[in-house]
């Protein structure tokens, strides 16, 4: 999978999964933040980029994950 079909796709989620406007999804946006997450909302974060793409993450694999671009440079490494 090409990185702009994982970012397509995680933008596509996080607005119908996450309720996160189309305007605040940035590649700079903080992802805590913008995606207003508390611990549990992590949980569910994890659970839908695993059925989304098929791998499996941690928290270790989080750790430096600050940005939107971070969080698809994570997906992109976890798919390919």
């Amino acid at each position: 999978m090409d990185k702009s079909s994982i970012i397509s796709k995680v933008n596509e989620f996080l607005e119908e999964e996450f309720e996160v406007e189309n305007e605040d999804i940035a590649p700079d946006a903080n992802l805590k933040d913008t995606l207003e997450l508390d611990s549990l909302d992590y949980v569910d974060l994890v659970v839908s980029v695993e059925s989304n793409f098929g791998v499996k993450l941690n928290a270790d694999d989080f750790v430096g994950v600050v940005t939107l671009q971070d969080f698809y440079n994570l997906i992109d490494k976890k798919v390919n």
